[in-house]
């Protein structure tokens, strides 16, 4: 079920929907990482355009990651990936285009 509404041509979706970013950081039960466009379409969280991020290569933690890559960050092309949203356990919003 979808929370948009379309007015001549306009997308409209809650606030609450709006305020996130589509790029994000999703992190995953049993350690999956991955980057990308994110959405949710019913029950599941989908990553468009995801990368799997194997090694973070920061030296802070996951949070360097929202501006992009770094030099020493290993990733991989995933295409579109679907996550029942229970087996989400964070989401990072991420600079638009960083992950592209």
């Amino acid at each position: 079920m979808s929370s948009e509404i379309i007015v001549d041509g306009v997308k409209y979706v809650p606030a609450s929907d709006a305020a996130a970013s589509p790029t994000q950081i999703v992190v995953a039960q049993r350690g999956w990482v991955f980057a990308g466009q994110v959405s949710q379409e019913g029950d599941d969280i989908v990553i468009r355009d995801a990368k799997n991020i194997r090694t973070w290569g920061t030296t802070k933690g996951l949070g360097e990651l929202v501006n992009g890559p770094l030099s020493g960050t290993k990733h991989d092309p995933y295409g579109t990936v679907r996550l029942p949203a229970l087996s989400v356990v964070a989401r990072l919003d991420a600079k638009a285009g960083s992950w592209s």
